[in-house]
């Protein structure tokens, strides 16, 4: 209202926001829709949402300046639609439609959820924190992992826009307290008085596309008005923004989807698409984004950005104490693997491992190991999935059952109709780690389904790509997730590594033995071996001309001493132990130390897997 609209107030009201989040923990006080429910927030108020974009929709147009025209005085008034769904109007007044200074401006909305497999641990800290430091207080009878609300209750508050009118009259920003809550009590009444109200005949409940099974938490439409370009399918964002649950936005929908005089057949894809792309707002709330910025991980115990000054803090004080953390996982892993400590070594190098580069299609600095000489059918793989998903952020156990095979989506697919991306198991966000369960594998036939999941699988592990299915072509998604197969013998999947299990203790009941292991565990230890494992993937590499020569010419001595059994990829799987050894004890160049440790790894994996083919014959 203070500038004339052509200045660039926009910025203004970015850079006022930046400000005030630098504030005193002010990105603390800040609401979150990964914690509180939708229904417990101030409608227009600043919200903000940690998040992996899903699906980008087709950008779209809104009205940036309108004029009002008050039908008894004629007055006119000037009114900007930027950060609204809805055009601000009172009863006495009328759009202009035809003034001349009427401007278009365009947005583009994306389809996000939250992160697929995110760690309950990562949502308990980010939550406690948030609670000591904001002044949102939620009722007590509300828990953060809330059951969606049914199309009935939220049908109930479609129809009656009139009981939220007050909260929002006019659609006017609330500019005082933005942290405030809706009276929860009105909402519960409200919305158990929906099983009554709600139409017999309703569509089929939404489908919120989360890329994986049995996922909760709010997906979001989120209007993005500058940039968009910078972001892409796949990124991990948090966005701060303006709420929008406006019910008008569902009685407009439906009346569009009522009164639509297309062909039936035209119709049809219509009414679909605007299913999907305009749902319920008490469902999928829209927010509307002031700031926006891509995430490097999603550990609540980490700075967010790493390169700042205080981070910068943050990070050397760590390292000063990795060796003896680095310790105490190695002994914790050893435990959870019944007491084998070259297991461990090789999870540790796992863990931390990522894809730092690309050359040409081949994705460097990926490490999937298969861990074989698991039980069969044992609840050991299971446990070992639960003790990973309580050290990294973002996880999911895949069980390879023909049947699962069979039956999963894995591969995202175009759906046209729709004019929308639907979601695949393998649609996960950078750095997820996912645990492959082969002991669960039985004697059966794979469907054609079945034989391009396996192969998708394949792909997913040798190339960290996902080609998605776009009905006439096939598009790829470049990704980077932690590959971790369990088998009894050697996987059917490739690897960079097996490591065949060698227990030295048997449990008489793993079930205890497992539990133990995670109780014994401090609290505060546990953090550290959380911070470690996502702060050490972060850190860069390099090795210096003198080590490359001397690595160079080691090669060369070990192929001329064993000439058939040492090849290029052993040199290359080498330098990669070498690399995430390296890291993994805070060091940031190779050492000759170092990649003399690496090989007698590699010589103690390798001669284990040599024993075992000498006692099971053919079976590696």
């Amino acid at each position: 209202a203070q500038n004339v609209p052509n200045s660039d107030w926009e910025k203004k009201v970015t850079e006022y926001f930046k400000e005030k989040l630098k504030e005193n923990n002010a990105t603390n006080w800040v609401p979150s829709l990964n914690d509180v429910p939708v229904h417990y927030l101030k409608p227009n108020s600043l919200v903000k949402f940690r998040c992996m974009v899903q699906d980008m929709f087709d950008p779209e147009f809104y009205t940036g300046v309108y004029e009002t025209v008050d039908l008894n005085t004629n007055a006119r008034v000037l009114h900007f639609g930027k950060y609204r769904d809805v055009a601000e109007c009172g009863p006495q007044q009328e759009i202009d439609f035809n003034s001349s200074k009427t401007v278009t401006s365009e947005r583009q909305t994306f389809y996000c959820v939250p992160v697929p497999g995110e760690s309950a641990w990562v949502k308990e800290i980010s939550f406690l924190t948030e609670l000591v430091l904001s002044r949102v207080s939620p009722s007590t009878s509300y828990t953060p992992s809330r059951h969606k609300r049914s199309y009935e209750e939220d049908e109930d508050m479609d129809l009656h826009p009139s009981k939220q009118k007050e909260q929002h009259t006019g659609n006017s920003r609330s500019g005082g307290d933005i942290h405030g809550c809706v009276e929860p009590k009105r909402l519960e009444t409200e919305a158990s008085a929906g099983h009554h109200l709600a139409s017999t005949n309703c569509s089929p409940p939404l489908d919120l596309n989360f890329p994986l099974p049995g996922e909760k938490g709010p997906a979001c439409l989120v209007k993005v008005y500058e940039s968009w370009d910078s972001f892409k399918v796949n990124d991990v964002l948090e966005v701060y923004g303006v709420l929008s649950v406006d019910p008008v936005l569902s009685i407009v929908n439906s009346e569009e989807r009522d009164s639509s005089t297309l062909d039936p057949m035209e119709c049809m894809d219509t009414t679909e698409e605007q299913r999907v792309h305009s749902p319920p707002a008490s469902l999928v709330p829209r927010i509307h984004v002031i700031l926006a910025q891509k995430l490097q991980h999603i550990n609540p115990l980490l700075p967010a950005c790493l390169n700042e000054e205080e981070s910068k803090t943050f990070v050397s004080n760590f390292m000063s104490e990795v060796s003896p953390v680095r310790a105490e996982l190695l002994g914790f892993l050893t435990h959870a693997l019944l007491g084998d400590s070259l297991a461990a070594e090789y999870l540790i190098l796992h863990l931390i491992s990522t894809v730092y580069a690309r050359r040409d299609v081949l994705p460097l600095g990926k490490f999937t190991v298969n861990l074989s000489g698991c039980p069969r059918n044992s609840i050991f793989t299971e446990h070992i999935y639960r003790l990973i998903q309580q050290l990294v952020p973002a996880s999911y156990r895949l069980q390879m059952t023909v049947e699962n095979m069979n039956r999963s989506r894995f591969i995202p697919r175009k759906d046209y109709a729709a004019n929308r991306l639907v979601s695949g198991v393998l649609q996960l966000a950078s750095n997820t780690s996912l645990v492959v369960d082969e002991t669960q594998l039985e004697q059966g036939q794979l469907d054609t389904t079945g034989v391009r999941n396996v192969t998708a699988l394949g792909n997913l592990i040798t190339w960290q790509k996902v080609d998605y299915d776009f009905s006439y072509h096939q598009m790829e998604f470049p990704c980077n997730i932690n590959v971790l197969i369990t088998s009894e013998g050697r996987s059917l999947l490739p690897s960079d590594c097996q490591v065949h299990l060698q227990p030295q203790i048997i449990p008489p009941n793993m079930e205890e033995y497992m539990n133990s292991l995670l109780t014994a565990v401090l609290p505060s230890v546990l953090n550290k071996f959380r911070i470690y494992l996502s702060l050490l993937r972060l850190l860069d590499y390099s090795i210096s001309e003198e080590v490359t020569k001397a690595v160079e010419e080691d090669f060369v001595e070990m192929r001329k001493n064993d000439p058939e059994s040492i090849t290029a990829d052993d040199l290359h799987r080498t330098l990669l132990v070498a690399r995430f050894l390296s890291l993994s004890a805070g060091q940031t160049t190779l050492s000759r130390e170092r990649w003399l440790r690496a090989k007698q790894l590699e010589a103690l994996r390798k001669a284990r897997l040599q024993q075992q083919k000498c006692v099971n014959g053919n079976e590696l």
